[in-house]
């Protein structure tokens, strides 16, 4: 060190200088460690973090599949109610209860579908037990609808009419109110409930139609005095036709609607004399002539066996009987096959 033109001298020794070399190394690895700690620090918090997002992602993953599979069975559920609404209403129209003969009764020691689902919060099993069960049901009532349908079209036929026209007689005129049946919550409907309620409506038609067909003797006597068809005419002897069936009987006695329908005409008709006339649709109409008395109205509803009027000898008449004609579409057909095929018809289908 120079000060003042003198030249001056600071020694260190080397154990000095050892020690400060060890103090610099200590220090600079101190802060190696540092960095490192604080490195291997960073790494960790950056794993944990890495973990944590994972985790997070994996719950609302989680979190997504069971709001899915909730919607999904909420939905279920739906449908499944408004699919036991659809076959209830369906079948309260055309049965009225499940018929215990096709195996559909309910048994006493399981419940029904509706009152399963609403036992409390529905697990997947119970979900599609059910849906099963509801589509056992409408395989089996659309089976038995068709079955019913083939007997009444079967029994239509051996009558000589048609059991399709009767079918689309029944749709001619309609109408009402629009009330939507669904089975699902897009307001579809299944095609197998579909056709389950299309087999109910074909029966309906078909059993409608056979049960207005003419099937209770009009009047209880012993026989028929003149028939269908050919005979002398009781006046001038002359061969002429007879358009239906006599039934003799005391004055007053009892005349019977033989189908149910609407009384369409009370009154005089030449020839009939007092006559009443019964619509029964599907072009059947029966006619009952030479009365004495009335006891329907026009417009009134009647049923097979309802009391309508007493047997008189009014009009063309030699004395006190029923004349009887059942017309098809104001044709005179023969009554007898009527008369003699529905009554065992029904029964059949009953």
């Amino acid at each position: 060190m120079r000060s003042q033109g003198q030249v001056r001298f600071i020694r260190v020794s080397s154990r000095v200088q050892v020690i400060a070399a060890g103090i610099a190394v200590a220090t600079l690895g101190s802060w190696c460690a540092s960095l490192g700690a604080l490195a291997f620090n960073q790494a960790s918090t950056d794993t944990a973090r890495a973990a944590l997002v994972e985790r997070e992602s994996r719950v609302a993953e989680a979190e997504g599949k069971v709001a899915r599979d909730r919607h999904r069975m909420e939905t279920l559920t739906a449908d499944l109610v408004r699919r036991q609404q659809f076959i209830r209403q369906v079948v309260d129209a055309h049965l009225g209860e499940l018929p215990e003969d096709a195996g559909m009764a309910a048994e006493p020691a399981r419940a029904r579908p509706a009152d399963r689902i609403s036992m409390g919060a529905p697990s997947p099993d119970l979900l599609a037990q059910v849906e099963a069960d509801q589509l056992a049901l409408v395989a089996r009532l659309t089976r038995y609808a068709d079955a019913r349908s083939e007997a009444a079209i079967a029994s239509i036929r051996r009558l000589g009419l048609n059991p399709a026209a009767m079918v689309r007689s029944a749709r001619t005129a309609e109408g009402g109110p629009l009330l939507k049946l669904a089975t699902s919550s897009d307001g579809s409907v299944d095609p197998r409930f579909a056709q389950m309620g299309r087999s109910l409506a074909r029966m309906g038609a078909l059993e409608n139609g056979l049960a207005s067909i003419p099937q209770v003797s009009p009047a209880h006597v012993a026989y028929v005095s003149s028939s269908y068809g050919y005979r002398a005419d009781p006046f001038t002897g002359g061969a002429a036709f007879h358009a239906g069936l006599d039934f003799p009987g005391p004055m007053g006695s009892p005349i019977y609607a033989a189908a149910k329908g609407r009384v369409t005409f009370v009154g005089q008709k030449q020839g009939y004399g007092n006559c009443v006339e019964v619509t029964h649709g599907n072009g059947l109409m029966t006619r009952y002539g030479h009365l004495s008395g009335f006891r329907a109205r026009v417009g009134q509803e009647v049923e097979a066996g309802a009391l309508i009027a007493a047997m008189g000898s009014t009009g063309r008449s030699t004395g006190p009987h029923l004349h009887f004609e059942v017309r098809v579409n104001d044709r005179p057909v023969n009554p007898r096959p009527f008369l003699d095929a529905a009554r065992n018809a029904h029964k059949e289908n009953h």
